[in-house]
Parts: C-alpha cells; sequence; structure tokens
C-alpha cells in the first residue's frame, strides 16, 4: 500500500510539472510572436521614413519620359522626377491677353528656317531665334525625347521634336525652386509630347516654343505666366512643323487637352 500511495504521489507531481511546463511554453511562444510583430512595425516605419528622407519612388513626381527609342533619346541627360505644385485653375485663355498680361514677348509663324538633318553631335547653326523655333536638327533617332529634364538638351535635338508638333518649356536655372516646381506641375498636367527642362543660355527667364513659334518671358510671373504657356500650347502645340505629332507614339494630357 505505501508503494501505492508513493507512486501516485510521483504521478501527481509529473502531471503538475508538466502542466507548469505547458504554461511556459504558451508564454514564451506569446512573448515571441509579440517581439516579431513589434520589429516588423518598427521595420515598416523605419523603410517609410528612408523613402521620404531619401526622395524615394513615393516620395518623388514623374519625369514622365518616353522611353521607346523608336520615338526619341534622352540622349543621356537626366530627368527630372521632382513632384510638381499643382496649378491654379486659368484665369486668361485668350493667347495674346494671356501674353500681354504676363509681360511675355509673343512671336507667331515665324519663318521656317529649314528641315534638314544633322548628324548628333554637330555644330549648332546659326539659329535666328533663342531659343531656336526651326532650322536643321539632328538626324532620327535622336530627336529629344517627351519628358522633363534636369539638364539642357542640344538646341539640334529639341528642334526636331519641335519639327513634330511638340512645345518645349524652358527655364532659367536661377528661377527658384518654389517657381520650378509651379512650372513642373503645370507640365505635369499636358505632358503628352512636351517637353521641360532648364536653359540658361537664352534671354528671358521662361520660355515655351513650337516649331516657328515662341513665347517668351522676361520674368516668371506666377499664375500669369502659367496662364500664358497654357494657351500658347493651346493655339501652337501639334499644329506646325509638317511632321504629324503622332508620328511618334505617346500617352497622357496634351497642351490642347490638358488635365483638369
Amino acid at each position: 500500500m505505501a508503494e501505492s500511495g508513493g507512486n501516485e504521489e510521483r504521478d501527481r507531481l509529473r502531471r503538475e510539472r508538466q502542466q507548469s511546463e505547458r504554461q511556459d511554453s504558451r508564454a514564451n511562444t506569446r512573448l515571441i510572436a509579440g517581439y516579431a510583430i513589434a520589429a516588423v512595425v518598427v521595420l515598416a516605419v523605419a523603410v517609410g521614413v528612408f523613402l521620404v528622407a531619401s526622395g524615394g519612388e513615393e516620395a518623388k513626381g514623374d519625369a514622365h519620359i518616353n522611353l521607346n527609342a523608336n520615338f526619341g533619346s534622352t540622349n543621356g541627360y537626366e530627368p527630372d522626377g521632382r513632384a510638381g505644385t499643382e496649378p491654379p485653375p486659368a484665369q486668361v485663355t485668350k493667347l495674346r491677353r494671356a501674353a500681354d498680361r504676363a509681360g511675355c514677348e509673343l512671336r507667331l509663324k515665324l519663318p521656317d528656317e529649314g528641315h534638314d538633318h544633322i548628324p548628333q553631335g554637330s555644330k549648332t547653326p546659326s539659329y535666328k531665334t533663342n531659343p531656336p523655333t526651326s532650322g536643321a536638327h539632328v538626324e532620327p533617332p535622336f530627336q529629344q525625347a517627351d519628358g522633363a529634364y534636369l539638364e539642357t538638351p542640344a538646341e539640334i535635338e529639341v528642334v526636331h521634336s519641335l519639327e513634330h508638333g511638340r512645345m518645349a518649356i524652358q527655364y532659367s536655372s536661377e528661377l527658384p525652386e518654389e517657381d520650378q516646381l509651379a512650372l513642373k506641375g503645370l507640365y505635369d498636367t499636358m505632358y503628352g509630347a512636351t517637353l521641360l527642362f532648364p536653359n540658361d543660355e537664352m534671354p528671358f527667364e521662361v520660355a515655351a516654343t513650337t516649331w516657328t513659334n515662341l513665347l517668351g518671358c522676361p520674368a516668371y510671373e506666377g499664375a500669369a505666366t502659367l496662364d500664358a504657356i497654357r494657351a500658347f500650347g493651346k493655339a501652337t502645340w501639334g499644329r506646325y512643323g509638317g511632321e504629324p505629332v503622332f508620328a511618334f507614339k505617346f500617352s497622357g494630357p496634351t497642351p490642347d487637352e490638358p488635365a483638369e
């Protein structure tokens, strides 16, 4: 009997020990899971901060560059992926009135300076306007691809793009960042078959060109300048150059039908 009682006592103690071990195991599992969840949350926050701080994709805009080599080349110039400032609604839509209000020079239907193709790297022709609006230009496929750039393309590359109905928006690199982003925001509303880039060789602070047409603004005047560029694009984009704008495929809103 004493032996039987001893066995029962040992069984009871074993059961209690096993139950305690199971409870400890469950507690450890919950603790590990808690640590894992916390680590995931911390990692997600860190990644988000890194993207914003480093200008990651979610913190950037879009250069809207047409990368199909058949329709042009970036020619190695750095894209402008900055997020632009949303432009205000247009106040003046008539081109001449908008240009006058912004203090811009408007020159329409200028003499056509020719359509000759020249090799990439050729000496710049003696264009009669600055920025140029027509004349000899680079041979295919080195015409400047539609898009926004942080560097200034060669004039012969841009002129070929103008021949195919494109509009080029240009600005002085000394323009304050806030104003550059305002132009980028306007560009974002009509980027199809359109270019945007700095140009320190022209006598204007902001300009827009199409084939045989020039809008030159000595000073950036905020919303008034944006209205003038809008109206210039509406009146001249895709209508000049002799080569159809649709010969080079593109997508997105255009100066003729900008995004709301």
